[in-house]
């Protein structure tokens, strides 16, 4: 959905207690947080914007964004464990 608010803590909500241990006592992953969530951001703010990018520029910053969150959920789960 358009301008729809994909944050670490908007998508796994479930997981906020474990996201925000993680933030706290692990830099790498607060970095990639903040990294996915600046993004997610960009990517919001562009479409609300009708999107004054290129198509292939958009596609890469979601490519990015997807991985991102991958890679954080991957370790969101293993710290839940």
């Amino acid at each position: 959905m358009l301008g729809e608010d994909h944050s670490l803590l908007s998508e796994f909500s479930e997981f906020k207690e474990t996201i925000l241990a993680l933030a706290k006592m692990n830099e790498a992953f607060l970095k990639d947080m903040k990294t996915y969530d600046g993004l997610d951001k960009e990517i919001r703010t562009l479409e609300l914007k009708d999107s004054p990018i290129s198509d292939e520029d958009m596609h890469q910053m979601k490519h990015d964004r997807a991985m991102l969150k991958d890679n954080l959920h991957q370790r969101i789960l293993t710290a839940h464990q």
